[in-house]
């Protein structure tokens, strides 16, 4: 394995920290299927429009999410599917994890 620099690693850090907030893991998982304008995004998440905006935000000047304006609206789109397959990686190692601890620890 190849080192990795400390730069790379604040890089990996940051990102783990963007994806560390349940809200924007949400917001993501609602522009799996494609992309949707903040009132969209408001209506299914249930979150205010600042608060929805403020996180699409953040998204979109990490180069997470892409966006593109459409008159009056804002259209948000996935830009960088690897983050999928962090999730999905992360969401492995809980249910791995889950099911060894239920094996060790029996009801």
């Amino acid at each position: 394995m190849e080192k990795i620099t400390e730069k790379t690693l604040e890089h990996v850090a940051y990102r783990f920290k963007l994806m560390g907030e349940p809200m924007r893991l949400r917001l993501l998982s609602l522009l799996k299927d494609g992309e949707m304008c903040v009132q969209d995004l408001v209506q299914k998440s249930g979150a205010g429009q600042a608060n929805v905006s403020k996180h699409m935000a953040l998204l979109t000047s990490n180069g997470i999410v892409g966006r593109r304006k459409d008159g009056l609206h804002v259209y948000y789109y996935i830009a960088d599917h690897t983050i999928f397959t962090l999730c999905d990686i992360v969401c492995d190692g809980i249910s791995n994890s889950v099911e060894t601890m239920g094996k060790a620890f029996p009801k």
